[in-house]
Parts: structure tokens; C-alpha cells; sequence
């Protein structure tokens, strides 16, 4: 047999019995891959192994703060030519806006997103939702009973006793702020109210909840999961969900236009919303967007809450007036 001959029959022999695997392999994503993401750094960790589990070729360094602070680091590589992350997981889609708008970030048109309402993601898929958290009421079980307004939270019995996250520090509190100026029974004058209360926005949803669940703080204004998270492992919260309605983020990820490694940033949105990764947003205690996927125990049914709407794209416009707006009334 020739050598020709030899080698044709060698290869189609592998195909019959599906040996080609090094092949494949070879076309697999790999290489370096970097995230900036707003998760806790318990998550994030738990995340990026997942991920590694599902691509061991990829390598992935990853970079967690606020999403704020995430977004000046961003900027300053941004004005220096050298900006170091592929993709971005943060809180909210206010700042994913603001870069779409300016171009920094890739359509991604093959996201799979069949299972995911539209509600959820990017018209231009230029970022997808990957969980529902939503900005609650979270109260002290043994100082504190439960109340169903946000308004509650203003009154005299409760001065300096709301601990609430700066919006100039965490995604979610900034998106909460955007929808609650947009309400119409709540407002600017709601915030003018917690100000005139004592209250002093600083930090994320962590020490928040952390104030609240040791007491120095009868009331927080904190993200359901959180609170649902705590509650479980024995803490003294509870979640309420106000009737007004309730803020809600949706943790997007997306591809920065200046990536380093397409195939492998495409391959942590794939990750993301399949339904692995959405069940691995189940387990650790977050409500899925896949619509495959159910919550966890402890979250009622998404039917049962009001969720308020927020035009991202006129928040993106208003932001820098509401943040300075914002300062102005507690200062930075």
C-alpha cells in the first residue's frame, strides 16, 4: 500500500471509530483569558473553576471589585492603550450601556440565548443578563418587623438605622437609584427623605447586609439573593419585597471590543448562558434567566413581584447628572 493510500485509510478509519478527537481539540478555545468581574470573590472563584472544568486549555486571570471601580480601572487603561480585560461580569447594564454606546464592546449574534426572554439581554447583543437579582428590603428579624414600603424606611423610628449601598460604588445600587428616581410615588424626594433620616449610602450590598445581620442596622437596602443566601445559613434577615415594586439587575457579561482571545471570550458567554452555567447560578443561590433553570428554594415566584422597568439607554444618557445629583445630596 502506498504512503498516500496508507494515510487516507488511517484517516478514515479514525473517523468510523471517532478518533479525530485531536483535531477537535486543536480548533477548542485556548490560551489566556481575563474577566473583570463585581461578583463576591467566593462566586467569582466558583465561576472561574466551573469554567475552567468546561475549557481546561483556556487559562483565566480575573481582576473582582465594585462594578464601579471596575469601570475607572477600565477607563484608565482605556486613556493609557493598554486595557487588559476580554470580558467583562458586572452588577448592572448601566455601565455596559455606557460602553456599548461608546463602542468598546462586540456583538456577540451567536450567543445562545434561545432559552432567555428578551428582557434580559441586549437588543444588540452587546451584553446578556446571566441572573435576576433583585434590590429589596432586608430587615433584622429580632430588632426590626417587617414593613411594606419603601417610604417605611424614612420614618423618625428609624433614623440612622438603614444601611444602604453607595451607588457610586456598586452596580446594583446604582440601577436602584436610576429606577427609584423614575417612580413616580418615590422619586428624588425618597432619597431626600433617607438623607434628612441619618442615612448614609457607603460601600456594596456585603457590609450592608452584614450591618443589618449584626444588628447595627435594623434595615437594609440590599439584593434579594443576599439576603435569601443569609437567611439560609442562619443569619437573622428576612427579605421583603415592597409593594411599589422592586430594581433588578441582571449580572451581564460582555465582550470587550479590544479582546486578546475572541474564541475564548465567546466561550465564557457560551458558558455562561448554557444551561451548565445557569445551573450553576442556581446553586450558588441566584435566580436563573434560562428559563429551564429554577430558582432556588427560598425565592418566590417572579409572577408574584413587581419588577420596575428602567429605560437603560436614557439612564446611560442622565447618568453622570444623577450620580453628581446624588453626590451633592450625601456627599461622595
Amino acid at each position: 500500500m502506498s504512503q498516500a493510500r496508507h494515510t487516507v485509510f488511517a484517516l478514515l478509519s479514525a473517523a468510523a471509530f471517532g478518533f479525530i478527537i485531536p483535531a477537535q481539540a486543536a480548533d477548542a478555545p485556548a490560551g489566556k483569558l481575563v474577566i473583570y468581574t463585581s461578583q463576591t470573590p467566593e462566586i467569582a472563584q466558583q465561576t472561574i473553576d466551573a469554567f475552567k472544568q468546561a475549557q481546561p486549555n483556556i487559562d483565566v486571570s480575573w481582576t473582582r471589585n465594585g462594578t464601579t471601580q471596575l469601570m475607572n480601572i477600565l477607563r484608565t487603561e482605556q486613556m493609557s492603550g493598554g486595557v487588559k480585560a476580554d470580558v467583562l461580569l458586572v452588577a448592572d447594564a448601566i455601565n455596559l450601556g455606557a460602553l456599548k454606546k461608546e463602542g468598546a464592546l462586540l456583538a456577540y449574534d451567536a450567543a445562545p440565548v434561545s432559552h432567555i426572554n428578551p428582557a434580559f439581554y441586549d437588543k444588540d447583543k452587546a451584553f446578556f443578563g446571566t441572573k435576576i437579582i433583585a434590590t429589596a428590603i432586608g430587615y433584622n428579624t429580632t430588632t426590626a418587623k417587617p414593613v411594606d414600603s419603601w417610604l417605611a424606611l424614612t420614618l423618625p423610628e428609624n433614623k440612622g438605622q438603614v444601611a444602604v449601598p453607595s451607588p457610586l460604588y456598586s452596580g446594583a445600587a446604582l440601577y436602584h437609584l436610576h429606577t427609584l428616581i423614575n417612580t413616580p410615588s418615590l422619586g428624588w424626594p425618597f432619597y431626600q427623605k433617607l438623607a434628612a433620616n441619618d442615612i448614609h449610602p457607603q460601600g456594596g450590598n456585603g457590609p450592608a447586609l452584614k450591618a443589618v445581620a449584626g444588628g447595627t442596622a435594623k434595615y437594609g437596602i440590599i439584593t434579594d439573593a443576599e439576603l435569601i443566601r443569609a437567611k439560609k445559613q442562619g443569619s437573622p434577615v428576612d427579605v421583603i419585597y415592597p409593594r411599589e415594586g422592586v430594581s433588578f439587575v441582571t449580572e451581564p457579561v460582555a465582550i470587550l471590543k479590544g479582546n486578546h482571545n475572541l474564541p475564548a471570550a465567546k466561550a465564557f458567554v457560551d458558558f455562561m448562558l448554557s444551561e451548565r452555567g445557569q445551573q450553576l447560578v442556581r446553586e450558588k443561590g441566584d435566580r436563573p434567566v434560562d428559563d429551564r433553570v429554577t430558582a432556588p428554594e427560598g425565592f418566590p415566584p417572579l409572577g408574584q413581584i413587581k419588577l420596575l422597568p428602567l429605560d437603560s439607554d436614557k439612564a446611560v444618557v442622565e447618568d453622570k447628572a444623577v450620580r453628581a445629583e446624588f453626590t451633592d445630596l450625601f456627599g461622595g
